[in-house]
């Protein structure tokens, strides 16, 4: 978050100890992290642990970090051996910690930090991202497998909706699949800076707009494809209206949950949608699903 010239970002130091547990204690803190709405997780920096595991989490605003922070207390105040509040005083947090990033290909895309573009593989179609506070460098499985699920749909003239855009590497890779109008949808203002600051570097505004909205408050024409890389809870909470985002017989694509979370989210949206054809892909702890209405929601 920014206090004047400053960056102040607010986050969680989180320590545990590298034994037989450690793995069950990370996806038990990963699903209470799901409903705490962060904005990127990374691993502690070397200064800030010894021979413990653990994770630097960060959040949209002190408040909310400190909500956070309460919540895990009382969760894990047993299990971890540091919950510990801390404000990073730099604005470039991000692009510091990313910048031995290299280029990313999937499929016909490949997706690179400004300092790697010489390395794009002939013949894909190169996305430029510069790492900040939008999560979304294509080093992620859920980016992956969302731009992997992309490349399965016709975009040419297409229009479509990004819903939680951050970089607005999706948005980025729709329109240059051949999407003719594309909208990337967030409620950060840090991560639509960024997402802008990514617009202008790929000469993307004639095709795509950004909105800041809630998910439940945006209010737009229906797109062909929606895609929504965010977490399972905020997924299912938000089923019916991502699914009124969707034209008929379009395409809604979501990812950002683990595979044993595939049946719930699903069944949120097929309350939601109703007939549908479904696919699933998975890479290592993650899954992306495309789900294709096969009706007129009414």
């Amino acid at each position: 978050m920014v206090n004047g010239a400053i960056g102040i970002s607010a986050a969680i130091d989180l320590q545990w100890r590298d034994d037989d547990e450690a793995s069950l204690l990370c996806e038990l803190l990963y699903a209470a992290l799901d409903d705490l709405e962060p904005v990127a997780i990374q691993g502690l920096p070397s200064e800030a642990h010894s021979a413990e595991e653990g994770w630097r989490v960060f959040f949209r605003s002190a408040a909310a970090r400190d909500r956070a922070a309460e919540s895990l207390r009382a969760s894990f105040g047993d299990r971890l051996i540091a919950i510990l509040p801390v404000d990073i005083e730099d604005e470039d947090w991000a692009r510091r910690s990313q910048s031995g990033l290299r280029s990313v290909r999937v499929g016909r895309l490949t997706i690179a930090p400004p300092w790697d573009t010489s390395s794009a593989d002939a013949g894909t179609h190169t996305v430029v991202i510069d790492p900040s506070t939008g999560f979304g460098t294509g080093h992620h499985e859920t980016t992956r497998l969302c731009l992997a699920l992309l490349q399965e749909i016709d975009l040419d003239g297409r229009r479509v909706i990004d819903v939680g855009t951050g970089s607005g590497v999706l948005a980025l890779a729709a329109a240059r699949l051949g999407a003719a109008d594309v909208v990337g949808i967030d409620e950060d203002p840090d991560a639509l800076r960024n997402a802008a600051e990514n617009v202008e570097l790929n000469d993307a505004a004639r095709t795509l707009s950004l909105v800041q909205a809630d998910i439940a408050a945006f209010i737009g024409a229906s797109a062909d494809v929606v895609t929504a890389n965010l977490t399972a809870a905020v997924l299912m909470r938000n089923a019916t209206a991502l699914a009124t985002l969707v034209a008929p017989y379009g395409t809604l694509i979501a990812s950002g949950f683990a595979p044993d979370e595939i049946e719930s989210v699903v069944a949120a949206f097929k309350v939601a949608i109703g007939e549908s054809l479904v696919r699933q892909i998975e890479e290592g702890d993650w899954a992306a699903v495309s789900i294709t209405l096969q009706r007129e929601l009414h």
